[in-house]
């Protein structure tokens, strides 16, 4: 198994480097400055989005929207943000309905007063080709699109986008997003790391995880006490839960095509108990539910009838569907009539969600890459218990230390949330009251998080 991943790893790292030195002299990035989007307020700092070509044989497009910092971007590290699914966009998710600048509200566009791109410059991707505006003009890639080429694409993109904007490459570099980006990350990470062995180019510093997917049965089975403690199931379902048929059997099971009538009844009765007025991604949250809970269709398959949002994804969809925006974004539809926030072609290989990632993100602490991973304590698909227990054994695993004791953090005169942190190096943060996009639901909150972790600094411990 070892082997086999790292020769999957070099034999990455030589595609990449044979496409890269076909594609070696600099760009200009003139041609993807964005003059203004339709109803978008004055701002000072700088806009790009359009295309990077990550196989020329195959035609295979990523795109990218990128918003240079506030304010002083050339002392500003380069933030990578991914989003989840797999198969949903980071441009209409995270762009433009989590820490991006901007929020579509009608026909015009409002600040994000809690935009990450105060601290830093965000770079957002839409990964893997098929999902928002990226593509591929062989519809046939589109069939069985894995983690490892996914990976793949994601470090000849990172390469090229350097080779179009060169003023960046010796940036401070993080990486950070949710979700199934716990499983996108974490292996980008690791080819970083393993390229610059042979080529030292990325200066990466440190991945932030949001509620990620790391060790599939520990994070989903994890959802059985989460609902039982916070009164959603009974005691009676709870056993069940827990005994019959617990959460990755029936998830495996599903994506197998051989769901067993006992996983069929257990979860029949989960649902019936907690609800479908109920948003599984924010316990707390009213039905009116967020856009970006249409990550849903991947995470929990048995809810994709009821990941409909009736509030903010009407406003994504309509602004990203204009003409006008679309033209303004460099952006175009290839193979698709619509942009939708989850892809409606990508055919993505699910058993992927069995494979650990919480291994490599031990590897990234061992090569000395410091490692956030952060829970919205309202989530109960990628429980914020599941994420606790995988960074505790992590740390016992590495010989790791606690050196910030779990205690609570501050934002103003609120409790932010709480916190450990283990050998200085990896750390565990909750964020009070967020989703499982905790940009969107605890904006300020997040803001103060990611700016400590950017800054190197701990969580404040008084207000």
């Amino acid at each position: 198994m070892r082997n086999s991943l790292w020769n999957a790893i070099v034999m990455a790292v030589a595609l990449v480097q044979l496409s890269y030195s076909m594609d070696s002299e600099p760009q200009l990035s003139i041609g993807d400055k964005i003059t203004k989007l339709p109803g978008q307020p004055n701002v000072t700092f700088e806009q790009f989005s359009g295309y990077i070509t990550v196989d020329e044989r195959k035609q295979r497009f990523l795109y990218y929207y990128f918003a240079e910092a506030e304010l002083d971007p050339l002392s500003k590290p380069l933030v990578l943000w991914l989003n989840g699914g797999p198969g949903c966009s980071s441009v209409g998710v995270g762009a433009f309905s989590e820490n991006g600048p901007f929020r579509p509200s009608g026909r015009v566009l409002v600040r994000n007063e809690y935009s990450w791109n105060k601290e830093a410059n965000m770079l957002y991707l839409e990964t893997p080709a098929g999902v928002g505006f990226s593509y591929s003009m062989d519809s046939s890639f589109y069939e069985n699109v894995d983690d490892k080429l996914t990976a793949r694409d994601n470090l000849v993109f990172l390469l090229r986008w350097f080779s179009k904007f060169p003023q960046y490459k010796d940036r401070e570099l993080y990486i950070a997003g949710e979700s199934y980006a716990g499983h996108y990350i974490p292996q980008l990470a690791n080819l970083i790391v393993q390229y610059n062995k042979k080529e030292r180019t990325f200066n990466l510093k440190g991945i932030a995880l949001g509620n990620p997917v790391l060790e599939f049965a520990t994070d989903f089975n994890s959802r059985a006490e989460y609902f039982w403690s916070h009164g959603l199931i009974s005691d009676s379902t709870y056993n069940i839960f827990t005994t019959t048929c617990n959460y990755s059997r029936y998830v495996s099971e599903y994506y197998r095509g051989s769901l067993s009538s006992v996983c069929s009844k257990v979860m029949s009765q989960v649902t019936r108990e907690t609800s479908r007025f109920v948003d599984k991604y924010d316990v707390t949250l009213d039905v009116c539910i967020s856009s970006v809970l249409s990550q849903s269709k991947i995470l929990n398959p048995q809810q994709v009838k009821e990941a409909v949002d009736v509030c903010v994804e009407d406003e994504t969809l309509n602004f990203l569907n204009r003409k006008d925006v679309q033209e303004a974004l460099h952006a175009r539809l290839n193979g698709v009539t619509r942009w939708t926030v989850c892809s409606s072609v990508l055919e993505y290989d699910l058993l992927n969600l069995e494979i650990p990632t919480i291994n490599l993100v031990g590897s990234l602490v061992k090569s000395g890459i410091p490692v956030l991973v952060y829970s919205g304590d309202q989530d109960s698909v990628i429980p914020l218990t599941g994420s606790r227990t995988l960074l505790h054994k992590l740390a016992h695993e590495l010989g790791l230390n606690t050196t910030v004791p779990y205690r609570v953090w501050f934002e103003g005169q609120q409790v932010g949330g709480w916190t450990q942190v283990y050998g200085n190096i990896l750390t565990f943060a909750t964020i009070r009251g967020a989703a499982h996009e905790a940009p969107f639901s605890q904006p300020e909150r997040s803001l103060r998080l990611f700016r400590a972790f950017l800054q190197g600094r701990p969580l404040p411990e008084t207000f």
